[in-house]
């Protein structure tokens, strides 16, 4: 892109959602409000970002229609209202299943105007003596992956949490300068693994990653595992959340990505 900007900064918000949409949206707004006066210019939510039910079917009661609904109109008023690009977490969109929604993420440019839609694809399934997750149970998996968009520091790559673990997921994006991934890691999994696949993802892509996450106990129980955080394309940690409601800022350096795919061109050297 002619337009691209050598130096943008970025920020990922980390949330402890709740089962009041209203609530969620207020604590969203702050975060948002703090991360653009900080001079993030694109700013990342969570998954589940505007709600954490007590079973996994709740989430069926605030579905909305695509380009319609209150949450919608959040994202994309909030995004016009600081200039920003907004990677809007995930959210509840309705679809011709009637028991089940696409965990769609959302991006709105500085316009308001939405930009980019991913459904996730890849959903997490865990049982592990009385924990157990299936969210199969109330999500459809999307079928329009992988989803890139192009911004002013380059191309963006889109993905929500479970993807994480699937590397070939993020080589079939192509290169991207940013990968963004929305999450509600649980703390067992996110303990063991979140920092490793994160870094990971970064490596073997030469890219920065911008991870949103929600962090803390939930009103459901449940315990997410946080650590929000942007990584570089040499896998060194940038800013970070611990298990808190925050923001973790940092600047994405398009000249950080020219050293890194220079000095060690990987991804040049790739035969299949």
């Amino acid at each position: 892109m002619n337009n691209t900007e050598n130096a943008f900064k970025v920020a990922a918000i980390q949330m402890v959602s709740s089962t009041r949409v209203d609530d969620n949206l207020r604590q969203a707004a702050d975060l948002i409000a703090q991360a653009a006066g900080a001079g993030a210019r694109l700013i990342a939510l969570p998954e589940y970002f505007c709600f954490m039910g007590h079973q996994d079917a709740d989430k069926l009661a605030i579905k909305e229609e695509p380009g319609n609904g209150p949450i919608q109109e959040f994202l994309a008023g909030q995004a016009r209202q600081h200039g920003i690009w907004l990677v809007g977490g995930t959210l509840p969109l309705d679809n011709d299943d009637p028991n089940r929604i696409f965990n769609a993420c959302l991006v709105y440019g500085p316009d308001g105007q939405q930009v980019a839609r991913y459904d996730k694809v890849h959903l997490f399934g865990f049982t592990k003596g009385k924990e157990s997750y299936d969210e199969s149970i109330a999500i459809r998996p999307g079928d329009n992956p992988p989803q890139t968009l192009d911004t002013p520091l380059g191309r963006v790559g889109l993905s929500i949490c479970y993807d994480l673990r699937f590397p070939e997921f993020f080589r079939a994006m192509g290169e991207v300068n940013l990968i963004v991934l929305p999450a509600a890691f649980t703390s067992t999994t996110g303990s063991a693994h979140w920092d490793i696949l994160l870094r990971a993802r970064a490596i073997e892509n030469q890219c920065y990653v911008l991870a949103p996450a929600q962090g803390g106990k939930h009103e459901n129980g449940r315990r997410t595992w946080g650590h929000s955080v942007l990584i570089d394309p040499w896998g060194e940690v940038l800013a970070q959340v611990d298990n808190e409601p925050g923001v973790a800022t940092g600047t994405i350096s398009l000249d950080r990505i020219a050293d890194v795919r220079a000095s060690l061109p990987a991804l040049k050297h790739r035969t299949m």
